[in-house]
């Protein structure tokens, strides 16, 4: 079963990678945007691509747009730098102005040389803890978007599916081959990515979980089962996708709007009301709607919902598909900030099982708190923590709530034990 998802999931990248040809055609390139939250994208700055044994292959200069690109004799390692004079007064270089690369075969390799115009660190602690927060809360979102599917699926069928961090991947990714290779706007792509996620959803349910449920397959094992799952799916997405780390084509380069005491850019404006949104809807879904309510019960008492009607295993089909969708989608939107890379979704899930475990396993609601929570704490933490140790401190916070509140702060005992 587990080779006819896969093979399943490589179908799938065959058909969204129809531009893969067309592009190793096009030979190799490196390619980047210099720009910073206050300055936007930076005109003029000279970029000079080189082999590590010092020959130049060109030199560039950033266009209006911060954009610049160069193309390669060939694949390799390549050193790209930019020259520090260049740039505008109070912006500086992240660490070294350089930058080696391995370019592949037919690769458009994108090339991240970090800037620092002081924006983050401006107008003293105050300034930068509201910055922090509104970011946290942005941050939170996003988990809670891929977190609230997964507390459903464990509610309605008690599990914990460490796989779930592929589903916010696959979203990403597709939507990263829709826009970028298949030239489709950034929006209807995301949508096209929400269908692929349900799709996997559904895909999962039927070829793995309910056949395993049938044979009455334990909690724990079934538990180890989606931990290689997860594996699989991540390194497939390795070769299909390449370990790099790739912008979409649309809403790239904006500059940061001031709200006085913080500063956003208009695609996390957008990412946050779209969030909003979105949960709302699942919301309103939850409390007013037949399948909704169905959910609920199945998850309250799985064998009273059953013997009441309710189809259980067309609910849990549902809640696969809707987690699917809702991983989906956070997935592309954490791309949208973060830029794609194929384990993107590993590395959110131990904070998605931090908001769901912190919030109440098994609630959406709790999820939605939970998250929230974990991710305002893990970016104010960086007041106190230096920012690469961030994650562990939404962990910290796991560890205390539930030494206090083991159930989460708003699961029942009985749920629990």
């Amino acid at each position: 079963m587990l080779v006819l998802l896969l093979a399943a999931f490589g179908m799938a990248f065959a058909t969204l990678a129809p531009g893969v040809a067309s592009a190793a055609e096009a030979g190799e390139q490196v390619r980047g945007t210099l720009q910073t939250s206050l300055s936007g994208p930076i005109e003029g700055v000279t970029v000079e691509v080189a082999t590590p044994d010092g020959e130049i292959v060109d030199t560039v200069q950033t266009g209006e747009d911060g954009r610049w690109e160069v193309d390669l004799p060939g694949p390799g390692q390549y050193v790209v730098s930019v020259d520090p004079d260049d740039l505008p007064e109070g912006v500086e270089v992240n660490g070294e102005p350089s930058r080696t690369v391995t370019v592949d075969a037919g690769r458009a390799q994108p090339v991240n040389i970090g800037l620092n115009d002081g924006s983050r660190n401006d107008g003293g602690g105050t300034v930068r803890a509201v910055q922090l927060f509104v970011d946290g809360l942005r941050f939170g979102l996003l988990i809670a978007m891929a977190a609230v599917g997964l507390s459903l699926i464990y509610g309605t069928t008690g599990l914990t599916n460490f796989a779930h961090g592929e589903l916010v991947t696959i979203g990403a990714i597709a939507a990263w081959y829709i826009n970028v290779q298949g030239g489709v706007p950034l929006i209807p792509a995301a949508l096209l990515a929400m269908v692929v996620g349900g799709v996997v959803g559904a895909l999962n349910e039927l070829i793995i979980w309910r056949p395993l449920r049938r044979r009455g397959t334990g909690l724990i094992a079934a538990l180890v089962v989606s931990i290689g799952l997860s594996l699989a799916l991540r390194y497939t997405y390795q070769i299909f996708y390449g370990g790099f780390s790739n912008p979409y084509a649309d809403y790239q380069g904006q500059r940061a709007r001031s709200y006085g005491l913080f500063t956003l850019q208009d695609r996390d404006i957008a990412s946050i009301v779209i969030a909003v949104v979105v949960l709302v809807l699942v919301a309103l879904m939850l409390q007013r709607t037949k399948i909704g309510k169905a959910m609920r019960a199945v998850s309250d008492n799985r064998d009273l919902a059953a013997s009441s009607g309710i189809d259980v295993n067309r609910v849990v089909l549902f809640v696969w598909v809707l987690g699917g969708a809702l991983a989906a989608l956070g997935g592309v939107l954490l791309g949208l900030s973060d830029q794609v890379q194929w384990d993107m979704g590993f590395r959110l899930l131990l904070l998605m099982f931090a908001g769901v475990t912190l919030g109440g396993l098994g609630t959406a609601y709790g999820a939605l708190l939970g998250s929230l929570i974990v991710g305002v704490f893990v970016q104010m933490s960086t007041l106190v923590i230096p920012n690469d140790m961030k994650y562990v401190g939404g962990l910290l916070l796991l560890i205390v709530i539930l030494v206090i509140r083991p159930q989460g702060i708003l699961g029942s005992r009985a749920r629990i034990g």
